[in-house]
């Protein structure tokens, strides 16, 4: 399935101290919502944790000076990023597809007042007497 567009939002922050450090955001809620070339939709809520442990202090980016542009890197590099322990983009875009041919192929109910051939419908042939 071929998608035209992405759309990631954060949903939530989860930040915690250390000894060194304020405000690390250790967690993050997110949503992805894909588009298909038709125009249909489907969307995938996730969460991703970071191990404060594996903090750069030198390159770290204090709390109040994180733009989501920032943040939202880091969660598509750990989804869908080349490291194949914390990669599941796959599962995700499979998730969404499900989603969206469910939107595409949906199920309908026809009662009997609505068959081609039902005197209601307007479809069926009324005979007229000679």
């Amino acid at each position: 399935m071929a998608y035209i567009e992405q759309i990631w939002q954060l949903k939530g922050l989860r930040k915690q101290n250390t000894d060194n450090l304020s405000d690390v955001i250790i967690g993050t809620q997110w949503k992805v919502t894909l588009v298909d070339d038709l125009g249909y939709s489907g969307s995938f809520d996730g969460a991703t944790p970071f191990n404060i442990s594996n903090i750069n202090s030198n390159s770290f980016t204090p709390f109040s000076e994180l733009t989501e542009e920032q943040v939202l890197g880091w969660i598509k590099n750990h989804v869908s990023g080349s490291n194949t322990s914390t990669n599941y983009w796959e599962h995700i875009t499979g998730q969404i597809s499900k989603s969206i041919n469910a939107n595409r192929y949906s199920e309908s109910r026809v009662d009997e007042n609505n068959f081609p051939w039902s005197p209601n419908s307007g479809s069926a042939e009324i005979s007229t007497p000679a």
